[in-house]
């Protein structure tokens, strides 16, 4: 520890900790060695060469038997208390979104957090107590101390909350610790903050899936092209674990042996079987994930050792360093979704399937989600599931609107539980797409229940996949992305779904010319039993670096067949707001350049309610028709241009003919003139 100053605040500190009964070293501890271990485990990968590891560390308990690691970190200069970012958030990240090693190595409160990241990326533990903790020395020589607190969680994606700045440790007494859990456990994100932390993890995932997809494709031989869906999906699961059920797969755990039974295949898919029932998943899930799997995690090339090491081994350590951090963080984004935008490549389809596969961004996912109107009591499905990117904003939609209206904490943790395993449901019939789907809802923790590995047009009956499988899923609301390259650009999809709902509302993201040709016969057949609500013509750019097809925006209104005298609203949502780009090396291809957030919450409204909305878009871009229920060509209407002149037309017309003629004549005399 450098410097006297330092050294005088750490003691001050000790002494503190000392006075309360609590020790500042507790090494011989297993829990505290959990921490240790973590700690190496993150400095060995390079996180630590921005400062020192945390110059003291405690484990509590609260009243409920919960442990908190605390971290604090001392600095014996001035002004070095912490150093936040323009949102006053602690700044531990470039511009670039690369480690701020220079503000985690100067200021206490950075290294603190910076350290708190990773325990949660390398433990199980989910809540953090980052201090920081500086002084300096006065004009008159006596040490002048600040201390500032931090909560580091799943909760706040590991960002971290100020908790207050405190005058000494006495909040880490036996007496004061519970009150002070209790301040932490009622901190709070506004949903702004929460959306802004989103965006910056994302941006994070983005960078670590081209790295990781990097690593493997170009160092990794010989797997195929499933293999390396299976085995990221292998080892994100059996790294989740269940606190005090089933512990986190550590890397030390793989010895690659070769024997049956202690192969490194062996004890992934082990503790994967673990995991799965002890999440309760049917028992005919587990057997085809297990089987799946076992495929790829039991093969002799992947177990062979070279060197010491097995493949597997070696691939999944890279999968856990490179991403382990965001997938224990709790984001509620569709974490495989774009895992799956970076495995085009190792799953090797065809350039005429590639739009059958392409990802909704996320922003998209939840615009449909909102024109459905899904809220906490809908039956939310997807017939073309892929990675259930839809079917995640819709599991979030429901839990933000559960958490809104349900003030009970028991009433609440119930509902979320019913929405998760029996308010979802969702079909996909591609092998590797569904693992990741499977994935996807289990990270979500846990919407998988039914999520069907089935042909929604042949082998779906409309039934629950498990637990209630004699009774019919009584779906209120309809999202889909469907392959472009089935009937009708997918219009068979929606008429399936749609026959099989008897009310609610749907929206679906398709190709426009379903809506002016492609897919007359099936656009005639719903419209006998629906409403076709609005028609939305989406930017051209909407899956930049993916596919260029022009797209549109259909919302139904289930059960109520569509008359020809019914309104339909036709939203041309070209700019929307967002400027997209498709750099490799940019830190963000999607920025907001023109109130892109309230031009998407203007829409839904007009979807809703209508032109008197209208503030934003003008009436070129909105107008309200109406179509032929027997043509099925006329979905992709615009406002009409009126090109009857007006008074005002003629008068300049008139005048710009006479200016005209006038300069032309000044024109004349003057060559006349020389």
């Amino acid at each position: 520890m450098a410097g006297s100053i330092e050294s005088n605040i750490a003691l001050l500190a000790n002494g503190w900790l000392k006075s309360y009964g609590l020790s500042a070293k507790l090494e011989q501890e297993s829990l505290n060695y959990e921490i240790d271990k973590a700690l190496k485990e993150y400095e060995s990968k390079g996180g630590g060469k921005g400062g020192n590891r945390p110059d003291t560390k405690l484990i509590l308990k609260d009243k409920n038997g919960n442990y908190f690691p605390i971290l604090i970190e001392y600095k014996g200069v001035k002004n070095k208390l912490e150093k936040l970012d323009s949102n006053g958030e602690v700044q531990n990240r470039t511009a670039k979104n690369e480690p701020h090693y220079k503000n985690i190595k100067e200021y206490a409160v950075n290294g603190a957090v910076h350290y708190a990241n990773a325990i949660l990326h390398h433990t199980s533990y989910t809540d953090i107590i980052a201090i920081g903790m500086t002084g300096y020395k006065d004009s008159s020589g006596n040490i002048q101390h600040q201390i500032a607190v931090y909560y580091v969680s799943k909760k706040n994606l590991g960002v971290g909350q100020k908790v207050g700045e405190f005058s000494d440790l006495s909040f880490l007494t036996p007496a004061n610790f519970d009150n002070f859990i209790e301040k932490v456990n009622n901190l709070d994100l506004t949903p702004e903050e929460l959306d802004r932390l989103k965006a910056q993890k994302e941006k994070e995932i983005d960078a670590s899936l081209v790295k990781l997809n990097n690593d493997i494709y170009q160092k990794e031989k010989g797997l195929g092209e499933n293999d390396r869906v299976y085995l990221v999906a292998a080892s994100i699961i059996a790294t989740i674990g269940i606190p005090g059920k089933v512990p986190v797969l550590e890397k030390e755990e793989l010895k690659s042996q070769t024997f049956e039974g202690g192969r490194d295949g062996d004890i992934l898919l082990n503790r994967i079987k673990a995991f799965l029932s002890h999440k309760n998943i049917p028992q005919s899930k587990q057997d085809l994930i297990i089987r799946t799997l076992s495929n790829t995690l039991l093969t002799e090339n992947i177990n062979k050792v070279k060197d010491g090491e097995s493949q597997l081994k070696r691939v999944f350590v890279k999968i856990i360093d490179d991403l382990g951090i965001y997938y224990k963080i709790g984001l509620t984004t569709d974490f495989t979704g774009k895992l799956f935008n970076e495995m085009y490549s190792w799953l090797g389809f065809s350039q005429d399937k590639l739009n059958d596969v392409v990802l909704t961004p996320a922003y998209v996912a939840t615009l449909l989600v909102k024109l459905a109107r899904v809220n906490k009591d809908s039956f939310v499905w997807d017939f073309a599931t892929g990675s259930a990117g839809l079917l995640v904003a819709a599991m979030n939609e429901m839990l933000n609107d559960a958490k809104r209206s349900i003030n009970s904490p028991n009433e609440l943790k119930e509902k979320e539980a019913h929405i998760k395993a029996n308010q979802l449901l969702g079909l996909e019939v591609l092998p590797n797409v569904y693992m990741l789907a499977i994935l996807n809802m289990i990270l979500m923790g846990d919407g998988s229940s039914n999520i069907l590995n089935e042909d929604s047009l042949i082998d779906f009956d409309g039934k629950y996949g498990y637990g209630k499988t004699d009774s019919k899923f009584p779906a209120d609301a309809f999202i889909l992305n469907p392959p472009y390259s089935a009937d009708g650009n997918g219009m068979n999809f929606v008429e399936k779904a749609l026959g099989m709902m008897s009310r609610g509302y749907g929206a679906i993201i398709i190709q426009n010319s379903a809506g002016s040709g492609k897919a007359t016969e099936y656009n005639r057949k719903i419209l006998k039993k629906h409403t076709l609500i609005a028609s939305i013509k989406m930017p051209v750019d909407i899956f930049i670096g993916k596919s260029s097809v022009q797209t549109n925006i259909y919302v139904f209104k289930v059960g109520e067949p569509h008359h020809k005298d019914d309104t339909v609203k036709f939203i041309d949502f070209s700019n929307d707001g967002y400027t997209r780009s498709n750099r490799k090396k940019a830190s963000n291809n999607l920025k907001d350049t023109d109130r892109a957030k309230e031009r998407y919450k203007e829409l839904v409204d007009l979807v809703r309610f209508g032109k008197r909305k209208l503030n934003i878009f003008t009436e070129k871009e909105y107008y309200e028709g109406t179509i032929d229920p027997t043509n099925g060509n006329d979905w992709n209407q615009s406002a009409p241009v009126d090109t009857k002149p007006t008074l005002e037309d003629f008068k300049k017309t008139v005048s710009d003919y006479l200016a005209w003629e006038v300069t032309t004549i000044l024109k004349k005399r003057g060559d006349e003139g020389k």
